[in-house]
């Protein structure tokens, strides 16, 4: 990254408002040795895990969290 891409910090208080809202991230991880989906909060803390991915998101809007796949 050069100086050129650097967000201001204007836009990386932006993106970090935009972060703090009720966002749960989805992603697969392994938990001893199995392939489970994750379900992260917007600073990464792991919130709890489901079997499949349609689990997880039907979990996090059952908390009230609007789920984002992450890649």
């Amino acid at each position: 990254m050069n100086d050129g891409d650097r967000a201001t910090a204007g836009e990386q208080r932006d993106y970090v408002h935009f972060l703090t809202g009720n966002e749960a991230y989805v992603r697969e991880v392994v938990v001893d040795g199995a392939a489970v989906y994750g379900i992260h909060a917007p600073d990464g803390r792991l919130l709890g895990v489901a079997p499949d991915r349609d689990i997880a998101f039907a979990a996090a809007r059952q908390h009230q969290l609007e789920p984002l796949s992450v890649h």
